[in-house]
């Protein structure tokens, strides 16, 4: 496996960046891959099926000038920004194998991660809901997977050292939760977990074996997708 770790300067490139590394993956012009960025702005992002009105407090991000925008895999809404440590996996599919569907993908994926930040923290991480890691029954990662025919992304964030009472500002409750939230406010779900992003970054490289570094990423699909897809208001208020 290789590795990218690239930040882009937009929120748009940095969401076209998953969807065209998927794409070329797909297409079996490039390895699996492990990608790692950090938001230096603050943005919401819905899931592909997600809808504006219910997920965010449009009012409160039009006046502070946050963007909303859409990404094309499933899984909820999140605020990104300054703490937070986004990664994005990119497997071929074995149908046969741990990605042979959504269900067997995401244990697989979320239970390595698990175990390698158990042993940074020296806490129990555990797997709850259709996607969380958690500490103690509180949020600190949540995640999403796109699949196509022969290949897929996984991707997700880390909470390390985030403003969580912006996620209150930010995003309503979801009308769509996971049984063991129990209805709690964002700031008594979520945590961050203080460790420092190159931390993670290491310890995901040693548990993907991921050693070799892209040099070059697919500049030409990711500007196509921003100009065709992610700064278009039709794709990211479709719902």
């Amino acid at each position: 496996m290789r590795y990218l770790d690239k930040t882009f300067s937009t929120p748009e490139e940095n969401l076209a960046s998953d969807e065209a590394l998927l794409i070329v993956c797909e297409e079996g012009n490039a390895d699996e891959l492990l990608r790692f960025w950090e938001a230096q702005q603050y943005f919401v992002v819905l899931g592909s099926s997600k809808r504006v009105k219910e997920e965010v407090n449009v009012e409160a991000c039009e006046a502070d000038g946050i963007p909303i925008l859409r990404r094309h895999s499933g899984g909820g809404t999140v605020l990104q920004g300054p703490g937070c440590l986004s990664y994005s996996l990119i497997l071929k599919i074995d149908a046969t194998g741990p990605t042979r569907n959504i269900t067997e993908t995401t244990h697989y994926v979320l239970q390595r991660h698990a175990e390698a930040l158990t042993t940074l923290l020296g806490e129990k991480v555990e797997m709850r809901g259709s996607g969380d890691l958690t500490i103690a029954e509180r949020k600190f990662s949540g995640n999403a997977q796109r699949r196509k025919l022969h290949a897929l992304l996984f991707h997700g964030t880390f909470l390390l050292n985030f403003d969580l009472e912006l996620i209150e500002k930010y995003l309503k409750i979801p009308p769509k939760q996971p049984e063991y939230r129990r209805r709690r406010s964002h700031l008594e779900f979520v945590r961050n977990i203080g460790l420092s992003s190159e931390n993670i970054r290491e310890r995901l490289r040693a548990e993907w074996l991921a050693k070799e570094e892209l040099d070059v990423a697919p500049m030409k699909k990711i500007q196509e997708l921003v100009q065709t897809k992610y700064s278009l208001r039709q794709w990211n208020e479709k719902l």
